[in-house]
C-alpha cells in the first residue's frame, strides 16, 4: 500500500482492523519497523485527536516525526498549475511538495475542503496535488470529502463491541450552528457499507450526501424510525451537499438524547468528536455508558500505526 486516502476493500479493511487490535495489545511489536524513517505530518487546518494520536503510532513504530502547521507556519501555497503569482500566495506547491518529498519518506496531511467550490473539493483537488508533486507514500489525515484514519478507528471500536455479525449502524445527522465538511459522514459511510454492516442514514430534506459514498446504505429521513433497533448510532453534522456548503435547517429536534432511543436500548453511541455538547449531542448520552467516544479518540492511535505500518512494509 502507498496511499492511505480512502477505503479500498473489504479484504483490506479486515488486515488493518485486526492490525489494530493487536497494536493495541501490544503497542511496541514493531518498534523498529520505521527505524532510519521520518515522516511529515502536515497540518493545513486545526486538529487534536489526529495529529497527537498519528505522532504516537509513528513513535511507536520507531519512527522521527516531524509535525508543520502549515496553515500558520508556512508560506501562502498556490496550487493552480501554470498560475501568475502576483498576489498574496508566495510558494507553489509544486517547489513545496518536491522539497518535502526530499525530506521525509512518508507524508500525512490534513487539508479541509473550501466548502465554496464544490468541483475542487469533490476532486480532493489539495490532497491530490501533494500526491502528485511529493512523490511519496501519503497518508490522509482528513481532506476535502474524507476521513480514512478516524473511519478505521470507527471501525475498530464496533468490530470491539459489536454483539452480533451484521450490526445495524445508523449514520444520523445533528444540527449545529457552523457549516461542517462531509468528510467524516462521507467516510464513515463508505466504510461502515463496505464492510458489510447494515447501514442506514437518516437527515433532514436537502442533507442528502454525495451518492458516491452511500450507495448500498437505507435513507431515511424519519430519524425515529431509523434509530428503531440500532445497535451503533453515529452522530456528525454536515452542511448540504447539493446546495453546496449551506446550513438548510437547525432544527433541534435531531439532537440526539435518552429520549430519542426508547426504541433502541441497547444503541451504543458514536462522535468522532469535537463535539458540540447539547447541540449535537446530550450530556446524558456523551457521559453515560452508551457512550463510546473515548474508545473512538483512544483507538485512533492504533488506526493510524496500522495503516503507517502497512506502509512500512
Amino acid at each position: 500500500m502507498k496511499y492511505y486516502t480512502q477505503f479500498e476493500n473489504k479484504s483490506l479493511a479486515d488486515q488493518l482492523i485486526q492490525k489494530a487490535l493487536e497494536y493495541k495489545s501490544n503497542p511496541l511489536m514493531d518498534k523498529t519497523l520505521g527505524t532510519g524513517k521520518r515522516i511529515g505530518l502536515l497540518f493545513l487546518n486545526p486538529s487534536l485527536r489526529t495529529r497527537v494520536s498519528t505522532q504516537i503510532a509513528a513513535s511507536n513504530l520507531g519512527m522521527e516525526v516531524i509535525v508543520l502547521n502549515m496553515d500558520k507556519e508556512g508560506w501562502a501555497l498556490e496550487m493552480e498549475d501554470g498560475a501568475i503569482m502576483n498576489q498574496g500566495k508566495v510558494e507553489h506547491i509544486r517547489d513545496a511538495a518536491g522539497v518535502l518529498g526530499s525530506y521525509f519518506d512518508v507524508l500525512a496531511l490534513r487539508a479541509f475542503p473550501s466548502l465554496t467550490n464544490k468541483s475542487e473539493d469533490s476532486e480532493d483537488f489539495i490532497l491530490n496535488q501533494f500526491i502528485k508533486h511529493s512523490g511519496l507514500p501519503v497518508i490522509s489525515l482528513e481532506s476535502a470529502i474524507r476521513h480514512p484514519l478516524q473511519s478505521l478507528a470507527d471501525m475498530v471500536t464496533i468490530d470491539e463491541h459489536k454483539k452480533k455479525e451484521k450490526p445495524k449502524v445508523v449514520l444520523t445527522w445533528a444540527p449545529h450552528i457552523k457549516a461542517i465538511p462531509h468528510a467524516v459522514a462521507n467516510s464513515f459511510a463508505e466504510w461502515s457499507i463496505g464492510c458489510g454492516h447494515d447501514v442506514t442514514i437518516t437527515h433532514p430534506e436537502g442533507y442528502e450526501l454525495d451518492e458516491r459514498f452511500t450507495h448500498g446504505a437505507t435513507i431515511e429521513h424519519d430519524q425515529d424510525k431509523a434509530l428503531a433497533d440500532a445497535d451503533f448510532v453515529y452522530v456528525k453534522n454536515w452542511s448540504a451537499f447539493n446546495e453546496y456548503g449551506k446550513i438548510l435547517c437547525t432544527d433541534e429536534s435531531w439532537m440526539l438524547t435518552e429520549q430519542k432511543l426508547f426504541k433502541a436500548p441497547n444503541a451504543k453511541v458514536m462522535h468522532c468528536l469535537p463535539v458540540r455538547r447539547n447541540v449535537e449531542l446530550s450530556d446524558e448520552i456523551l457521559d453515560g455508558s452508551r457512550s463510546l467516544v473515548q474508545y473512538q479518540a483512544q483507538n485512533r492511535i492504533y488506526a493510524a500505526q496500522a495503516a503507517l505500518s502497512n506502509i512500512l512494509k
